[in-house]
């Protein structure tokens, strides 16, 4: 089994973040390529930086399809081009939010989003309404703090998710915990340990869950919401 992971953004310290998670917990028989475009905002943090994330991150989905990978994960929580890649792909495509978010739904009662910036908060809050959850999220709470720091500094990104996440789960009844951003990628285990409910790595879920897609020979619907688009030619 081979998967292609995709960071849609140019960070390379998150690449190499993102492959050491992977790499630590896919099955032996799993092969996983971890890659990011070569253009394109180095975080993503607005909808103005997803926007641009797409076209690049786009062509990297037909390369992995070209190259025979078995599926493709898009690894970021805020479904960058999920939808644009699935319609462009023969082979799954999985983002990371929707995964994690239904696993949550398996875990608990109701779930907690932590997200980088107050922003931000305002998106996740839009997603979970769209997936129609609205009634199972406890709350989204910001971590105020950028996806640079998240990435950089573990120790304080711990910290600072630790004492949100009580305040979660005691304040806003949330029996889950996510993790919303790569960039914390690898770090749920200390929190969970200390907390003492799910805390979930939306990487470490959705790796899980694409070796299930791939083991069921599933493949997401193309004749609705993913159908392939009309070819014509781009100027």
């Amino acid at each position: 089994m081979r998967i292609k992971i995709i960071n849609p953004n140019t960070s390379q310290s998150m690449t190499d973040k993102i492959r050491s998670v992977a790499e630590g917990v896919k099955r032996d028989d799993c092969q996983v390529e971890v890659t990011c475009p070569e253009r394109g905002p180095i975080t993503i943090e607005s909808s103005y930086d997803e926007a641009y994330a797409v076209a690049p991150t786009i062509d990297l989905v037909r390369e992995a399809n070209e190259d025979g990978f078995d599926a493709i994960i898009l690894a970021c929580f805020c479904e960058v081009g999920v939808e644009a890649a699935r319609e462009v792909s023969t082979i799954p495509v999985l983002g990371l939010e929707e995964p994690t978010l239904a696993m949550a739904l398996v875990l608990g009662n109701k779930f907690g989003v932590m997200t980088e910036k107050r922003p931000r908060v305002a998106m996740k809050e839009r997603h979970v309404r769209r997936y129609g959850l609205l009634e199972r999220m406890a709350s989204v709470r910001p971590l105020e703090l950028s996806v640079a720091e998240l990435d950089a500094d573990p120790e304080r990104t711990k910290e600072v998710g630790m004492a949100l996440a009580s305040r979660m789960v005691e304040e806003d009844g949330a029996e889950v915990i996510i993790m919303g951003c790569a960039a914390m990628a690898g770090y749920s285990d200390d929190i969970e340990r200390e907390l003492g409910v799910p805390v979930l790595d939306p990487l470490t879920v959705t790796l899980k869950m694409t070796e299930a897609v791939v083991d069921m020979g599933q493949m997401h619907s193309r004749v609705g919401l993913y159908a392939p688009p009309t070819p014509k030619e781009f100027k």
